[in-house]
């Protein structure tokens, strides 16, 4: 007995120290950003090629050519400074400068997807920095295991999407770009436009999500006389709450069929996602198993909602279920679909909502106007500088800080 007791404590001992250690909470495992001050970095920003836009505008910032306007700062410093707009494939740019960069940035607009395996090859990265809101680009899991910190210009583009999404709204509801299509084909046809356009003033709408943005569009919409209702996780502050006039539902599927236009404002996350597990037996006692990312909204979901609703999603392309949103809009159940997230980006040319009936989609441009170019470059240099420092960046911009992340990402 003694003999056995002794075994099983040696198996387990074994078990143990061959078991992968856990992250950190606090932070022992990070690489540290306070050890690096006055060394110089090898930093990589990702961002798309503006070609002859790029000197058409001079706080035209975001694109490749002009690399958020802070090339000149950076190599003053000392630092080495690449962009490209090559991202992805084992024989992009970014991949030779994977495995000695310290800093990457990318934007949601171009994203350079940070996944597991490019973070394990990453020896001396220590930052990952979102030129605008939204770090879904990053396997954030992986990125705490890591011990990296994770950060985004949070609030940079929350005016420039609320405004683009009002504007959508609008576009769907008053049926504009058939009759955009008729001047442009040299057509006329009144009533191929107004046999499905509607005035905003009465209708209720629904934000799926009511942080910043949400909160924002719902201040925007109120002049115009309509019902607003938001689902979230968090009630709004009772003041904002009686100043808007909206009203708060726990449940999202009880507020959806409620709805006469749906936004969707709500960052993309497994709890945003609908995740499918597919068992497959290859015989009597193998098998294997594999997710299918379906999207929160899916085809039961949308069958759910009132029919010929309208739905807005300037949040993430795949919190939607591509082909039930596909389906919903060619068969009427989806009145029109708008937005300029998809999943991947950039989207393929055969991406079926490129091609679907009453889609008034575009490239990823909300949160990329002029103005929020200005704020998200100008917070990416505050969190640089900071960086070198050793100093804290402020608070609200982190999304993965000494291997916790942000709570809207658990």
């Amino acid at each position: 007995m003694a003999m056995m007791m002794m075994n099983l404590k040696r198996a387990a001992t074994s078990a143990i120290r061959a078991f992968p250690a856990a992250p950190s909470s606090t932070g022992a495992l990070a690489r540290h950003l306070h050890g690096s001050v006055g060394e110089s970095k090898k930093i990589v920003g990702v961002f798309y090629k503006a070609n002859e836009y790029a000197e058409k505008n001079p706080n035209f910032l975001g694109c490749a050519e002009n690399a958020l306007g802070i090339r000149s700062w950076l190599e003053s410093q000392g630092h080495q400074y690449i962009v490209t707009d090559d991202k992805d494939g084992p024989n992009s740019e970014l991949e030779k400068h994977i495995p000695d960069l310290h800093v990457l940035i990318s934007t949601p607009f171009h994203p350079a997807y940070v996944t597991a395996e490019r973070i394990k090859k990453a020896k001396n990265l220590q930052l990952l920095l979102t030129a605008g809101i939204g770090s879904d680009h990053i396997d954030l899991p992986a990125a705490a295991a890591a011990g990296l910190t994770v950060a985004e210009v949070t609030g940079s583009n929350v005016v420039s999407v609320a405004e683009d999404e009002l504007m959508r709204i609008l576009i769907l509801m008053r049926n504009f770009l058939p009759g955009y299509h008729q001047v442009i084909n040299g057509e006329w046809d009144v009533a191929g436009i107004a046999y499905r356009a509607y005035d905003l003033e009465a209708k209720t709408i629904g934000t799926v999500g009511c942080g910043r943005i949400g909160k924002l569009l719902l201040q925007r919409l109120k002049p115009f006389g309509c019902n607003l209702l938001y689902h979230d996780r968090l009630k709004m502050e009772p003041d904002l709450e009686k100043q808007i006039g909206a009203k708060f539902e726990e449940d999202l599927d009880a507020m959806l069929p409620k709805c006469d236009v749906v936004v969707i404002n709500t960052p993309l996350t497994e709890k945003t996602k609908c995740v499918l597990a597919v068992r497959i037996e290859l015989c009597k006692f193998q098998f294997f198993q594999y997710r299918v990312d379906l999207g929160m909204f899916d085809k039961d979901r949308i069958s759910k909602m009132k029919k010929g609703v309208l739905i807005v999603n300037n949040a993430r392309g795949a919190i939607m279920d591509t082909q039930a949103v596909v389906d919903g809009c060619s068969s009427g159940q989806i009145g029109g679909y708008s937005g300029d997230v998809w999943y991947p980006q950039p989207a393929p040319k055969d991406h079926p909502w490129r091609y679907m009936p009453n889609q008034a989609m575009t490239p990823h441009i909300s949160g990329t106007t002029i103005d929020a170019q200005l704020r998200y470059a100008a917070g990416v240099k505050d969190m640089l500088d900071r960086y070198f420092k050793g100093e804290d960046f402020p608070a609200q911009n982190y999304i993965v800080k000494e291997g916790q992340l942000a709570s809207q990402y658990k």
